[in-house]
């Protein structure tokens, strides 16, 4: 497992996240650090994450319409091994 620091672009969708009040995703462009063993994975594992973090906080078919327009519109602009 290596360390990734990933810029992270949820301008396009940053709006509607906003009212979920999210502690890890609360800005449109954010820096993040996670472990992983390549840069799949760290793709998958900060949506999940989202997504996750959404679901947990209300479970309702609009979040989940939410969740399917963040796997289209989540820009990973930079990911880079530590």
């Amino acid at each position: 497992m290596r360390n990734y620091k990933v810029s992270l672009d949820l301008s396009d969708i940053f709006r509607e996240i906003e009212v979920y009040k999210l502690r890890e995703f609360d800005a449109p462009f954010l820096i993040m650090f996670i472990q992983a063993s390549d840069p799949d994975e760290v793709c998958s594992e900060l949506l999940h994450r989202l997504m996750s973090q959404l679901l947990s906080k209300n479970n309702s078919i609009k979040t989940r319409v939410l969740c399917r327009k963040i796997r289209q519109k989540i820009r990973f602009d930079k990911i880079e091994p530590l």
